[in-house]
């Protein structure tokens, strides 16, 4: 996996909110757990933009609600700090339904997504509304 050029501070733990920035579907998921996740026993795994999460649907369509699928975040209210000084936030916690081969399950993305996303997973840069 690559490595992103910018400092993310992992804020999102289990049991964070994210809103589902994707039109599969899904509106409003839960994180699980994280996904390759490594630290100290007994703490929790906490994971930023560019996470891959396992995450259960709370709401939105029917058959994802109840569900297991796999999320990646694209965007967190905590400042992450980029190599040339500047710090960027986001106004939510967003991530986007994928595959177990890291493909987007929707077409398009509702709003902005972080370009660190985007140096981790080409394949997401092709639904990209905007990147910031």
């Amino acid at each position: 996996m690559k490595s992103i050029s910018a400092t993310v501070s992992k804020t999102l733990v289990p049991g964070s909110v994210l809103a589902c920035a994707d039109n599969s579907g899904a509106k409003t998921l839960m994180i699980i757990n994280k996904i390759g996740k490594a630290g100290r026993h007994g703490r929790l795994a906490a994971s930023g933009i560019g996470d891959i999460v396992m995450a259960s649907v709370k709401s939105g369509n029917p058959q994802y609600i109840k569900k297991k699928v796999r999320v990646v975040i694209i965007r967190q209210k905590q400042p992450i700090r980029r190599k040339n000084g500047m710090r960027i936030r986001f106004e939510d916690n967003a991530g986007i339904l994928i595959t177990e081969t890291n493909l987007p399950v929707g077409t398009e993305v509702k709003g902005a997504m972080a370009r660190e996303v985007i140096e981790r997973y080409i394949k997401l840069a092709g639904i990209a509304s905007r990147v910031v």
